[in-house]
């Protein structure tokens, strides 16, 4: 779909700017010109043409408008198919299913220290939380972000495509940061011209004290900046090192910046966007909040025109740290808003506005990764194919179901069913939303849930032929009474993905936006194309009357009348769940929740997949996470090198635990021997042989020490640097602190290749640098604790911590979107229903399925180590964030139900201003029929999702059966006896006081 939308900005530039890319842009232009002039009008002759083949011109736009989403929906895979990509590239696949792409960025400390910013825990999640805005900003794709260590960032992208990675990589390490700033000019700044061109060579910054006054500032690559007639700027080129390492000339243009209380920068801007600028070019066009639109214009105030000779200074727009243009200054600049102009593409400027809006990071990042694997699917491929063909298998169970229940009807309904599925996987689609497995699942769960506004207007039809209506007033009145308990249950959902989409986390806006889409497309296919089809079937006399299997009838159950051990037995599930949540504590959760250690480690001989894991499971006392990583997509490199995951925390204990589960020498780790040579100091000289990468500051090392290393075996310089800082942070200091707390950043290896020239990869010859603080004598013995220390055991390649992909923040706005997803829930049916003792009921079964589903997770834990546990398919479930989406989605479920049956009391109460006992058991028994038809295809999804799934689904599809059971329960026995509770205390307050003479 990256195809799709790059071609669709470049059909929407002007002419001038369309016409630029040549080759295969313009080619992409013209295809999707041609896509969207067909889907725009064929739609709509195609429905005329058949409504008046049928001689229903009536039905003719709705019909229309079917065939017109249809066409849209598949849009995306008709563009794939013609463009040569392939009909599936307009499904990006996660990484269970597809693998992806994993990369390791480095924080560049000493920037961040130069700064002033301190390196802790809260600023790294800062920061993980603004590249993750920055990444996936609809939440639709399964992106993993978080922290590793103490100042690194993982990041995995789902798939392998070059582009869309490199695209990606841009995003990440940009820093975002923008400010409006003032060229220095000799007219108002000829003090601070003197001192900044007496700066020491290599310094760009001029303070006082520290407070910055004015810096000389890189022109950004390819931008034409340069200096005007008279306009009295600094300009000046000399030597600095680009992203590269490379020592190169580049323009600097003076700077002078204003106090903080008025600078104008990134944190007041309010938005930004794409606009063309006055020659048609694209611009970045932005709005400022208040503040900044004061600062703005009190700034180009300050360097207005001057009014006798009008000379203009020029306002510098700087983008990380660079100019990117610097217009004149012909007025000041009130209106809050303006754009950035600089030769930019569309890509660009989409690229600029998307980093502008999630913000700048908080610290920068060293741009060259210090990692970048090819990841294998995480889920093997005999996992992949049962879940895929449990998806396959409960799919037709729906069909098939639907079609002998309900006959003619049925077929109807499948045929909306095939409808739905169009819409929603085309709608994915057009947003790049990531296809997981137990996403794949969720999308046929969807089609068990869709059914259920089949079979409300089916149970509804009928019961109006048996009151002996005709076939067409049994269609009317069908699809007009259960269109209100579809509006409202539908809506009441709707909402709620609108606020879990608002305030929700990353995860959590990704499970919105399917759900919207999902319930959209639902009752679409069925109110708009389900009553098309039912309209042509009756006036063209295809059947003569509706058909259904027999239902299940109930008349005079007292529901009600069992609502005290109903109770009683919601009490004691409920119970006995939580004590066991609280007893497994944190045992509960998965790594998602968790974090833990990850490391990386590489065998002599290639290792299959679930060998590995089998191994690995043996050992590990909980559930290991692996991924197959290959450098640079290099089939050489496939079994040979993985990543595990764990949420053990205690490096020696995961050490030892991996050395134990691959002691066999037909699964041997690699392992090298180390040798070095003479410790010598570094010179300043010595930095000239250094292959400089970006984010190493090469001043530091001068005056401290270097050592050349040999090793038995090729090895990757971070791997190095890690071990080696390693044992230097073994010597202990004052206050028993480490001596080299800092070790990392005091370590400098440098791969050489055989020739003696540098290069990159993995060595077996490498030279080590120290910082001056770092002894002699420590240095020596940290290589001599080295070598002993890789003589006895494997090299890992990676050995780290990581966070949790969910930060505590994260979990804590997903709780609060949930709360106030409960809060609209309650005002909605509080408004439709003119009582508000209706949403605290639906709520009350809400919670009650919620927390069922909570417990059964470490009940099901429990009892899967009794005998009774593999029978029943249980194991150590974890709460991961499938979980989540499946709780979610049971929450939707569950309501649905009980808005049906609130619907019937709504209904059957009429004018009357009271809600009875005797009305609720009716509604109860005469919607009873619609719930166990609706539960038996949601449960035929599951059930068959957790008996042939694999593990891939397991836990989801455990999940949603117990929620299933859960929320039909609950809206029966919880929801109903509620409201007559609420029903019941509100009429008494509200009857009239007895009077005694």
């Amino acid at each position: 779909m990256e195809g799709l939308f790059s071609a669709f900005t470049l059909l929407q530039a002007s002419p001038a700017v369309a016409e630029a890319p040549s080759g295969a842009p313009t080619a992409n232009v013209w295809l999707l010109g041609i896509i969207a002039l067909c889907v725009l009008t064929i739609p709509f002759l195609l429905g005329t043409l058949v409504a008046g083949a049928l001689r229903m011109k009536d039905i003719a736009f709705r019909l229309s408008l079917v065939f017109f989403v249809t066409a849209l929906s598949l849009t995306p895979f008709i563009y794939s198919s013609v463009s040569g990509e392939g009909l599936l590239k307009a499904i990006p696949l996660g990484i269970d299913l597809a693998g992806g792409t994993n990369l390791v960025y480095q924080i560049d400390v000493d920037a961040a220290k130069k700064d002033g910013k301190n390196l802790d825990i809260n600023t790294v999640e800062q920061l993980v939380q603004a590249i993750g805005k920055r990444l996936n900003p609809s939440g639709a794709e399964e992106i993993t972000i978080r922290r590793v260590g103490r100042d690194r960032i993982e990041v995995i992208i789902p798939g392998a495509d070059k582009d869309i990675v490199e695209q990606k990589k841009r995003l990440i390490t940009r820093l975002g940061s923008l400010e409006f700033a003032i060229l220095a000019n000799a007219r108002d700044h000829a003090s601070i011209i003197s001192r900044a061109n007496q700066l020491p060579d290599g310094t760009d910054d001029l303070r006082d004290d520290k407070l910055l006054i004015a810096s000389w500032r890189t022109v950004a690559d390819g931008k034409n900046v340069g200096q005007n007639a008279n306009d009295q700027t600094q300009l000046r080129v000399v030597k600095r090192r680009n992203d590269k390492g490379e020592l190169v000339d580049v323009q600097q243009f003076l700077v002078v910046h204003e106090t903080p209380d008025k600078q104008v920068t990134g944190k007041l801007l309010q938005d930004a966007g794409y606009r063309p600028d006055q020659q048609g070019r694209p611009a970045v066009s932005f709005r400022m909040t208040t503040t900044g639109s004061i600062r703005l214009d009190a700034l180009t105030a300050k360097y207005a025109p001057d009014p006798v000779d009008k000379f203009e200074r020029r306002l510098a727009i700087l983008l990380d740290g660079k100019v990117y243009s610097a217009p004149n200054l012909r007025d000041r600049l009130s209106g809050g808003g303006g754009e950035i102009t600089g030769d930019f593409d569309r890509k660009e400027v989409d690229e600029l506005a998307g980093v502008l809006n999630a913000g700048a990071l908080e610290v920068p990042l060293i741009p060259t990764p210090v990692s970048e694997f090819t990841i294998s699917p995480l889920l093997g491929a005999d996992v992949q194919q049962k879940g895929l063909l449990a998806i396959a298998l409960s799919a037709a169970a729906v069909f098939i179901f639907m079609a002998v229940y309900y006959m003619v009807s049925g077929l109807v309904a499948d045929m909306c069913l095939v409808l739905n599925l169009i819409m929603v996987v085309g709608a994915m689609a057009f947003i790049d939303a990531t296809f997981t497995l137990p996403g794949l699942a969720g999308l046929v769960l969807t089609i068990g849930m869709a059914v259920d506004a089949n079979v409300l207007i089916y149970e509804r039809f009928r019961e109006e032929m048996a009151r002996g209506a005709s076939m067409r007033l049994t269609i009317q009145n069908g699809f007009d009474k259960a269109l209100s308990a579809i509006v409202d249950g539908n809506v009441t959902t709707l909402i709620t993905a609108v606020i879990l989409f608002m305030i929700g986390t990353d995860a959590v806006k990704g499970f919105a936006v399917s759900l919207f889409i999902g319930l959209s497309a639902s009752m679409f296919a069925i109110l708009v194309f389900g009553r098309i089809c039912f309209d042509i079937i009756e006036r063209k006399r295809l059947v003569t009357s509706l058909s259904m299997m027999p239902t299940i009838k109930l008349s005079g159950v007292d529901f009600l009348g069992m609502r005290v051990p109903a109770v009683l037995f919601s009490v004691v599930v409920i119970a006995a769940g939580m004590f066991a949540l609280v007893s497994r504590g944190k045992d509960n959760l998965d790594i998602d929740f968790t974090g833990g250690t990850m490391v990386t480690l590489e065998f002599q001989k290639a290792q299959e997949t679930a060998v590995v894991r089998e191994k690995l499971d043996a050992k590990f006392p909980s559930a290991v996470s692996l991924e197959e990583l290959r450098l640079n997509d290099e089939s050489a490199t496939a079994g040979t090198r993985f990543r595990i995951r764990t949420s053990l925390i205690d490096r020696e204990e995961v050490r030892k635990l991996i050395n134990e589960s691959f002691a066999d020498p037909e699964t041997a780790l690699t392992r090298v021997q180390l040798s070095f040579g003479d410790i010598t100091p570094v010179t300043a000289d010595d930095s000239k042989t250094i292959r400089i990468r970006p984010g190493t500051n090469i001043d530091k090392f001068t005056g401290g020490h270097r050592v050349p290393l040999t090793f038995t075996g090729p090895v990757a310089e971070a791997t190095v640097a890690e071990y080696l800082a390693e044992q230097l942070k073994k010597f202990p200091g004052k206050d028993s602190q480490p001596r080299y707390d800092s070790a990392i950043g005091m370590v400098l290896v440098d791969g050489v290749s055989a020739d003696g020239q540098p290069t990159t990869g993995k060595f077996t010859e490498l030279v080590a640098r120290v910082a001056p603080d770092v002894s002699n004598e420590d240095l020596a013995e940290a290589l001599k604790a080295l070598a002993t220390q890789l003589a006895n055991e494997p090299i890992f390649d990676e050995f780290n911590s990581f966070t949790t992909s969910v930060a505590a923040e994260t979990q804590q706005n997903a709780l609060l979107a949930i709360l106030l997803s409960l809060v609209a829930i309650v005002v909605y049916i509080w408004f439709r229903f003119e009582k508000l003792y209706y949403g605290f009921a639906a709520v009350a079964a809400l919670t009650h399925d919620a927390l069922v589903v909570l417990g059964s997770v470490a009940l099901g834990a429990w009892l899967a180590q009794t005998p009774i546990g593999p029978i029943l398919g249980l194991e150590d479930f974890k709460i991961n964030m499938g979980f989540i989406a499946a709780i979610l989605t049971i929450i939707g479920y569950s309501l649905n139900d009980t808005i049906v049956i609130f619907d019937r009391i709504r209904e059957i109460r009429g004018k009357n201003p009271n809600v009875t006992y005797d009305m609720i058991n009716l509604s109860v028994n005469q919607t009873m029929s619609r719930t166990i038809l609706t539960a038996t295809t949601v449960l035929i999804v599951v059930v068959i999702l957790y008996i042939f799934g694999g593990e891939g689904i397991h836990t989801f599809a455990y999940s949603f059966i117990i929620g299933t059971i859960a929320g039909t329960y609950s809206t029966i026995f919880i929801a109903n006896p509620v409201l007559y509770w609420l029903v019941s205390r509100q009429q008494a307050k509200s009857a009239p006081a007895k009077v005694t003479a």
